[in-house]
């Protein structure tokens, strides 16, 4: 169903088409027309179907000039994130609509200036329930003239604890209202809610969305905080696609990001919604003519666009939303074709994090090793030797006769052919990052990491434990707590074992940090100072090692032999 079929103004219709909505999701199908007609509505979907536009479209429709600057409309989110992203879609949708005045309230921001916002005139308030809570008791926000309330994922808000604060906000605000209400789940307490603040509810459902797509390989690969970047270049290069999306969680990591793949070579653009229509468009348009082979976006650039024939999908950040990851690997293998889809991951809260999104999807993501510089070689060597194999045409008599230009000259053609696949390869293969794969320094699968230490500025003085000091460096880099060695802890300073080739990226990470309230700083380990004596040596289970003493190079019978030496001086006791 098109947007152009519901009971829309046209400045609204101007507004959806320039953001490049075409046809509704089921969501935005089934909820508009009722909540238009000012039925109560209970829709059940989940983040990522398009549930904004669903309340979003209504809400800006319902504004009256008559109201004049008066809240109409309350949208009641629960946190400022989506607070945020709710006004934004809201401030899209009434573009051409200029009586429509809207205003964001939510914690953490400065409540003069909201104050100030509100006092100007706002008919759409969108805001977090503590917030706006804090202005219905400051006055500040009056409802006598508001005639719709929408909550927002009303299921998260119960459980973030703002029962309590929405019933207030419902009893506050006039009787006569519509009130509609939005949830991936339905606990008793949403029911609860719906029966006793809204009047013979519309329950509208979607169907769940397909959650296995057999026909996408899917991958991941574990890699350092502040890498992925490079790891993806690597990826790119091996897997060499004709057509990828890369999708990252903000606007400024798509800007970033475009930006160094550009820098690298590749021919990339990014997609979000800050862009104008005009070049959106572009780089839409480039992307379908295959002139632009990688495209970077946000889901929510990315949503309602329709791209055959993409190779690849890159999640250079894990989704927000488990829903998203069903959505952005839907992009590639369609009609028929085999697709795959790369997801970065990089410490363990990831980890964890797609493993979830596995189980959801019940799809096996399969982890591999990123790729080598050799291995990427040979692949290259073997594409180009398939895509010459393939080539249909005939070539010109151009072609022959500088051939034999060149044999005239002492090149042969087996010569001429092997300068010209070395030039093309050696461009793409110099343009890759230098990317040696980090070995755990622990005994097992690639161990044997060549390891240096770094010296941390806190010791057992400031009552510091293994469990503090591998935490920060865990919290800091991203890596793994197997990615550390050794950890001697001093009075005054504590010595770490990492591997070489991260030392350089550890080191620009963790300054300055903060550990257990001090503050810390890190360097390389210069040598031992007389007054050092090791607390313990920590190894791989955070358990001492009994290969060291706590007494330093010293062994424990050593010391025993010197204690019973010295009682056997000690004078007798004649008393």
């Amino acid at each position: 169903m098109d947007f152009k079929e519901l009971d829309l103004s046209q400045e609204l219709l101007s507004a959806v088409e320039e953001l490049g909505f075409t046809e509704m999701t089921e969501i935005q199908q089934k909820s508009i027309p009722l909540i238009l007609e000012g039925k109560d509505v209970v829709g059940r979907s989940n983040t990522g179907t398009g549930k904004t536009a669903a309340f979003g479209l209504p809400a800006v429709q319902s504004i009256s000039e008559a109201g004049g600057k008066s809240a109409q409309v309350l949208i009641l989110c629960p946190t400022r994130e989506l607070a945020m992203q709710a006004y934004e879609e809201i401030r899209k949708f009434a573009k051409y609509k200029r009586s429509v005045k809207a205003c964001a309230v939510y914690g953490g921001a400065s409540m003069e200036r909201q104050i100030l916002q509100l006092k100007r005139g706002a008919n759409i308030i969108i805001g977090t329930p503590g917030r706006v809570m804090d202005h219905l008791r400051r006055r500040t926000l009056k409802t006598d003239e508001l005639r719709m309330i929408i909550l927002d994922e009303a299921d998260e808000m119960l459980n973030m604890g703002f029962r309590e604060d929405i019933e207030s906000i419902l009893s506050e605000i006039p009787q006569e209202r519509q009130t509609i209400l939005f949830s991936a789940t339905m606990p008793p307490e949403i029911m609860a809610l719906t029966e006793k603040y809204q009047r013979d509810p519309v329950v509208v459902k979607i169907k769940s969305s397909q959650k296995t797509v057999e026909s996408v390989a899917q991958y991941s690969f574990e890699v350092a905080m502040g890498r992925k970047t490079d790891a993806l270049k690597l990826l790119i290069a091996a897997y060499s696609p004709s057509s990828a999306m890369v999708f990252c969680n903000t606007k400024k990591m798509v800007d970033e990001l475009t930006e160094e793949l550009v820098k690298a070579g590749f021919r990339a653009a990014g997609l979000h919604g800050d862009m104008k229509q005009a070049q959106r468009t572009q780089v839409m348009n480039s992307f379908k003519a295959k002139n632009t082979a990688i495209l970077v976006a946000t889901d929510v650039a990315a949503r309602g666009i329709d791209v055959s024939g993409v190779d690849a999908v890159f999640n250079y950040d894990i989704p927000q939303d488990n829903e998203y990851y069903i959505h952005r690997i839907g992009r590639t293998g369609r009609a028929g074709r085999e697709g795959a889809a790369y997801t970065l991951v990089t410490g363990r809260r990831q980890l964890y994090e797609l493993k979830d999104i596995a189980r959801y999807t019940k799809a096996e993501i399969q982890e591999l090793p990123l790729p080598q510089k050799a291995e990427i070689l040979a692949m290259k060597k073997k594409a180009f030797a398939e895509e010459i194999a393939g080539m249909q045409e005939e070539p010109s008599s151009a072609a022959y006769d500088i051939l034999d230009q060149l044999e005239k000259q002492g090149v042969s053609p087996r010569e001429a052919a092997a300068r010209l696949i070395s030039g093309r390869i050696s461009a793409e293969i110099n343009s890759l990052p230098e990317f040696e794969i980090p070995r755990p320094i622990r005994k097992g699968r690639r161990d044997g990491a060549s390891t240096v230490k770094l010296d941390l500025n806190i010791g057992r003085s400031k009552r510091i434990a293994p469990n503090f000091i591998l935490g920060a460096l865990a919290d800091a880099t991203g890596m793994s707590g197997k990615d550390f060695g050794k950890i001697d802890i001093f009075d005054e300073h504590t010595t770490v074992e990492v591997p070489e080739s991260e030392s350089a990226y550890i080191l620009d990470v963790s300054n300055p940090m903060k550990i257990n309230g001090h503050p810390v700083t890190v360097k390389l380990w210069t040598g031992p100072s007389p007054k050092d004596r090791p607390q313990k040596s920590w190894g791989r289970s955070g358990k001492p090692d009994r290969k060291r003493s706590a007494y330093g190079s010293r062994s424990r019978r050593e010391v025993y032999s010197d204690y019973t030496r010295s009682r056997k001086k000690r004078p007798k006791n004649k008393h």
